[in-house]
């Protein structure tokens, strides 16, 4: 459960940086942000899957570079969704889904699966 908690507060804080960021993208109210995190930990645990199947020749024959278009569709689904989030364009779609990826890559490095701060020393002898 504090694992669910400290993940949609990862996801607040990129799409906080989103909004900041990108020109297109605004997002307004704080219980809009945190609606907005929990859709879209939703939407990648739901939707995605089933998209990335049904569009994995096209991202085959691109080499990848069709993940971009699924990562924005997914970011402008969430804006859908919500009324007080909103996504100007396809380009702002694309950069606000990297800041986001890139913010939850970020935390990842120092968040394990369990939710908790962990910090991997290595001693070398």
């Amino acid at each position: 459960m504090q694992g669910i908690f400290i993940r949609t507060l990862i996801a607040m804080l990129g799409l906080f940086l989103a909004s900041i960021i990108v020109p297109g993208v605004s997002i307004a109210g704080t219980g809009t942000f945190i609606l907005a995190a929990f859709f879209v930990g939703i939407v990648n645990a739901v939707v995605r899957p089933i998209a990335f199947v049904l569009t994995l020749p096209l991202t085959i024959i691109t080499l990848g570079l069709f993940l971009l278009v699924l990562n924005a569709a997914m970011f402008g689904l969430v804006a859908a969704l919500l009324d007080n989030f909103s996504v100007s364009g396809f380009w702002s779609a694309v950069f606000g889904a990297i800041i986001l990826s890139i913010t939850s890559t970020v935390a990842s490095w120092y968040i394990g699966p369990d939710g908790k701060y962990e910090v991997f020393i290595v001693r070398r002898r």
